[in-house]
């Protein structure tokens, strides 16, 4: 029998680390340690070395960022944040993502709904992926950004789909896209809290507009979708172009926002005028639906092992055939563009 996963609890109310202490501690899971501050914390972590450290935002002394950037930076292992469903704690919990916590649970409500169960139940799966997360180097200096594709159509356009470790990825992608790059849709697996915080700081980070998907908005060039928390993002055409279709459906392939139903219905749509690409993440959502595009015609890219942080959603597109390329995330910016101009090319008219 292997043994259980080592968990340091960090938080200053002395209340959650006891609930955390006793409902995470499990045959498969150890808590080895617990500390109110960034300060206790250090000494702990050094006396336990443990497997995934659980990290609260608002501490005392030094908050959960400022210990989350020196964890990173000296000492990288896989975190989960703790957080609020403030706008401040979705703020900072996006923020923290960035900065390299591999994923995050909201803090139980007082009211009804959301509670200490639901909590326990979603970071015990989440401990038992992230406690065999890849964390690669995180670079200090943006990358330059890349030239426009030479042909700007808005009826060619691109499909990202993303979950655990996505959020750094897909900034990573887009910061390097130009103002006038492909449309891009996405669906990112995140809390309808969270959402509209990732998309504002995206915005501030990138050229290219980047906001929710809405209802009936027609896909631009310059400007990217991200599907908006708890509703699913497809994608239609009409005579004028690409419409953005907003679905109260129930979840696909345990999601919602699914990926599997923004790339089935870009199949559909588009066929061979899309670009699809799936990144790191845990499960197989979007590994059916990037089939359909391959299938209808797509050039469709997946993440590489070596440089996921989960490597689930991408290996399971590859296992069923789903992936025409596989390539670390460095390269798949500019395989999308080039991706773009080729497809301008192949339906060029003679």
């Amino acid at each position: 029998m292997s043994r259980p996963i080592r968990v340091v609890i960090v938080d200053d109310s002395t209340l959650m680390r006891q609930i955390l202490t006793e409902t995470l501690s499990t045959g498969e899971i150890e808590v080895v340690g617990s500390a109110r501050d960034a300060y206790e914390a250090r000494q702990v972590i050094k006396a336990t070395n443990p497997d995934v450290v659980t990290l609260d935002i608002e501490m005392p002394r030094m908050d959960g960022l400022a210990f989350l950037e020196k964890i990173m930076s000296l000492r990288p292992m896989p975190v989960i944040m703790v957080s609020s469903l403030t706008r401040e704690g979705a703020d900072a919990t996006i923020r923290a993502l960035e900065l390299g916590a591999v994923d995050y649970v909201a803090k139980p409500k007082s009211a009804e709904g959301y509670g200490i169960q639901d909590m326990r139940n979603e970071l015990i799966a989440k401990i038992k992926v992230v406690a065999h997360a890849r964390l690669g180097r995180r670079s200090v200096v943006a990358p330059p950004v890349l030239p426009a594709p030479k042909r700007k159509n808005s009826n060619r356009f691109i499909a990202i789909g993303a979950s655990t470790g996505g959020v750094e990825r897909i900034r990573d992608l887009l910061q390097v896209m130009p103002a006038e790059c492909p449309p891009i849709v996405i669906t990112q697996h995140m809390g309808p809290n969270y959402l509209p915080s990732f998309a504002s700081r995206l915005d501030n980070l990138c050229q290219p507009s980047i906001q929710l998907a809405t209802h009936g908005a027609r896909l631009q060039t310059g400007v990217v979708y991200i599907a908006p928390g708890d509703h699913h993002l497809a994608i239609s055409r009409d005579a004028l172009g690409y419409v953005c279709q907003i679905q109260d459906a129930p979840p696909v392939s345990g999601h919602r926002p699914s990926v599997d139903v923004l790339f089935r219905s870009v199949a559909k749509a588009a066929g061979a005028s899309a670009v699809g690409v799936i990144l790191s993440g845990m499960g197989r959502d979007g590994a059916a639906g990037l089939l359909a595009m391959r299938q209808a015609g797509a050039h469709t890219v997946g993440e590489q092992e070596s440089s996921c942080v989960v490597y689930g959603m991408p290996r399971a597109a590859k296992e069923v055939g789903a992936v025409v390329v596989e390539m670390s995330l460095g390269q798949i910016a500019a395989e999308m563009l080039r991706a773009v101009d080729a497809v301008g090319e192949r339906l060029r008219p003679e």
